[in-house]
């Protein structure tokens, strides 16, 4: 069955679709089955997948109003070795139809359901604002992956989202839980980056994961080629980085 993880921090810029994409190309390129939900209207995991966006016929918006399925929006990409299910500008306006139907929070658990069979994992890609649809994505997951730069404004947006999956976790899904804080775009020449990561370590002890991500050229530029950065350059210190953040993850997950 799979596990779901959200890939979330409320505060922007932070890198999670570059960690979503290519923690779902590590966890293929390991032999997992992984399906990518691209829960943001700006739809750059579905581009940074090698899917265009632009021509996709259904999307995770047709699935949340329930009018197709997981199985029939989904797309898998060649080049990445993982199933998408993409986003476009049009999930801008689910935020607005989902306020008035039941189940709304619930919509996007009861489609995974379908398909939890399928997949290893099911990572999640929320945007940055707490809305409907990332409350979607923290009612169906299993736990949630924090990707954060070690920095002091860092530290605040992650008390924050800390606040939130405490709610969700009381009041909308008791099994959520932060799995682990992935320190990204991290520079160990910069001396306020290592004191962050020391206070993160001391806070938060185990849930830090133990793989660092660096600051590489590499993993910005594959955007822009359609390409996780570990397929775009698998050499490269960012790729092999996020590989071993793969196996870490099937290690962590092996053991809940």
């Amino acid at each position: 069955m799979a596990k779901i993880f959200c890939v979330a921090n409320q505060k922007g810029g932070v890198g999670k679709t570059t960690t979503t994409v290519n923690l779902a190309a590590g966890l293929a390129k390991v032999g997992q089955r992984v399906l990518v939900v691209d829960l943001d209207p700006q739809g750059n995991a579905t581009m940074g997948s090698g899917i265009d966006k632009r021509t996709l016929e259904l999307t995770v918006y047709d699935v949340l109003l329930e009018s197709s399925s997981v199985a029939e929006a989904k797309q898998h990409s060649e080049k990445a070795g993982y199933d998408v299910l993409g986003a476009n500008r049009e999930l801008a306006g689910a935020e607005v139809e989902l306020v008035s139907q039941e189940r709304r929070e619930r919509r996007l658990k009861t489609a995974l359901s379908a398909v939890k069979d399928d997949y290893d994992f099911v990572l999640i890609d929320c945007p940055p604002s707490l809305s409907m649809l990332t409350l979607n994505g923290l009612c169906c997951a299993h736990g949630v992956v924090v990707p954060m730069q070690c920095e002091y404004f860092a530290l605040e947006g992650l008390s924050d989202l800390v606040n939130t999956i405490k709610q969700v976790h009381a009041n909308l899904n008791p099994d959520l839980q932060i799995i682990g804080l992935l320190r990204v775009m991290f520079d160990p020449r910069i001396t306020l980056q290592n004191q962050v990561s020391d206070q993160l370590k001391s806070h938060f002890g185990d849930k830090v994961f133990d793989t660092v991500i660096p600051r590489n050229v590499r993993l910005a530029e594959a955007p822009s080629y359609g390409l996780p950065g570990v397929v775009f350059d698998p050499s490269s210190k960012g790729a092999q980085s996020f590989v071993e953040f793969a196996r870490e993850m099937v290690r962590r997950v092996g053991s809940m």
